[in-house]
Parts: C-alpha cells; structure tokens; sequence
C-alpha cells in the first residue's frame, strides 16, 4: 500500500509499507528526487504521485547511497543531474556491479520490470562532505553525517522547514540492513542526524514521521537495533564462537523484540555476517556478490 505524503509545503514522503522509500522536494523552480526506486518502470509511479502535485520539472536526483534498489530507477526521472557523495561515487565504481547483480538476485519483488534498467546509475555531480543548492528561495543541504549504513550515506536537510531525508540511516519498523556498514561508527551518527533538529524524517524504510516524538522513535529504534544486533555478535565473536552458532544466538535473542519488523528474516544473515566480520578481521565491508551472498544462506540458513 503506497502513501504519498505532505510533509510541508516543499516536502513529500513516497512510501509502501517497509519497500523502500522515496523523498521528493518541490522548490520554486524545480524538484529533486531522493532515492529513485529499483526500476525507470517503478519511478513512473513516483513520478505520476509528484505530477498530482506540480508539473515543475525534475532538475535532481540525490542518492542517498550506492544499492541497487536505492538507485537504478533514476533514469526515469530523466534529471539534469544524479548527486552523490564522493564516498558513494567510489563505492559504485568499486563494486556497484557486483551489488546490482546480487540485490536483483536477492529480493526480485523489489525489481519490477527489471528489463528496463539501462545499467548502473553514475552521478553527474559528486561532493565532498557537504553540499548546498537552492531551489529558488528554497535551501537544500546534502550532507555527509557520518558513516552507519554505508561509508557514503547521504541526508538531505531542508532547514527552513526542518524536514530530513535519512536514507537508509534511519528506519522505523524495518529490519536495518546492515551487510555493507560500519557498525561501530553508526551510533555517532545516529547521534548527529538527532542533533539536526528534524520535526519530520523521511526514513529509508518504513512511514513518514511527522512529529519530533515519532521522530525519536525512529531514531532510537534504528539505535536499539543495531546496538543490540553488533554487542551481541561481539560477544559471540570474542568467545571464539564460529559464525553459524553466532547468528543463531543472535537470531533468538532479537527475534522477541525485533522479529515482527519488515524483512527480519531476510535481512538478519548479512548483517551478522558483517558484524562478524567487523569484529574479527574485516574494518571495512566485503563485497557482496550473488555467489558470496548464496554461499552465505546455505552456511546460515541450510
């Protein structure tokens, strides 16, 4: 079920139910798109919500980060310009291949029409740390927080109207996934998307929120989440115990609080995979590819 929410007069929230979400900002001359849904045939229904509202033209998409089902619609919008990050750049000539053809092969639900995919999405404009454009009288500010989600994750700020787009760094009642983060690294960050003042956020996942206090919540259950997900593999990990005995405990001692999210079961192998490996060996996130990602299920999950 999709919502297409107003959330002030420059600010929308695409939303269905725990598949991923769209932000739309409408300025004065122009609108941006923030993250494009999985497919051009997908974004036609982004894109006929926003025709309901204005016929301003689509100047920007902004990727909140490098994944698949965050990015390869974005040739149906047919922007001026497709922003990243530079972190998110590096991330896409460095393995955005290799994530295409795993995210497909993991959750095709979320690859309708997948055929209409010209290939990988490369950004027109990359910045570094920060970045402010205007849309007319309207202020946007790109901004690089801090590493959780990936290394490149991007929020988009609307300061006049104190309304925040968090990607994939926030959640609120959806599984976090966690297979290309920095686990360590995302609380501070979580922190500093607080700090922001947001009265409304538009999550990665999940509804809208539209009240500094549902606002809180999402925050603090993205931080329960992953607080409780990477401490228990940690411990698990520092006991000397293998990855499959891990994930299992890990898997019981969630499952009571966290197990009726969106894609709990799908998402809880790799993200224990990745905790495992951030607390053993691995700082930096491996590649997924379909092969790794099969290898992984039948070890995890039989």
């Amino acid at each position: 079920q999709v919502s297409f929410d107003k959330l002030s007069d420059h600010a929308y929230a695409y939303t269905a139910e725990g598949d991923p979400n769209t932000g739309v900002v409408i300025g004065d001359d122009a609108v941006m798109v923030i993250d494009t849904q999985a497919t051009p045939v997908m974004a036609q229904d982004v894109i006929r919500r926003i025709r309901a509202v204005t016929d301003k033209p689509v100047h920007y998409v902004v990727l909140s980060h490098y994944h698949a089902v965050r990015v390869l619609g974005a040739s149906g919008y047919q922007p001026r310009h497709v922003i990243a990050s530079r972190d998110t750049y590096d991330l896409i000539v460095e393995r955005g291949a290799q994530d295409m053809q795993s995210e497909i092969e993991r959750f095709p639900r979320l690859f309708q029409a997948v055929e209409s995919v010209p290939g990988l999405t490369w950004p027109t404009i990359v910045f570094e740390r920060s970045m402010t454009l205007w849309l007319g009288k309207l202020r946007v500010d790109l901004l690089q927080l801090g590493r959780g989600h990936t290394k490149g994750d991007t929020v988009v700020w609307l300061p006049q109207d104190k309304v925040l787009f968090s990607g994939d760094l926030v959640e609120f009642g959806a599984t976090p996934y966690t297979g290309d983060a920095y686990l360590g690294d995302w609380p501070a960050t979580l922190d500093a998307v607080a700090a922001m003042g947001a009265q409304r956020l538009v999550p990665g996942r999940g509804a809208s929120l539209r009240t500094p206090a549902e606002v809180k919540a999402g925050l603090d259950g993205t931080r329960a989440f992953i607080t409780a997900m990477f401490d228990s593999v940690k411990r698990g990990a520092q006991a000397g115990k293998d990855l499959r005995t891990v994930y299992r405990e890990t898997y019981d001692a969630l499952k009571p609080k966290f197990g009726d999210w969106v894609i709990f079961d799908h998402c809880l192998p790799f993200d224990v995979t990745r905790a495992y490996d951030e607390a053993t060996q691995y700082k930096d996130p491996r590649i997924w590819t379909a092969q790794r990602d099969k290898e992984m299920w039948r070890a995890l999950e039989g």
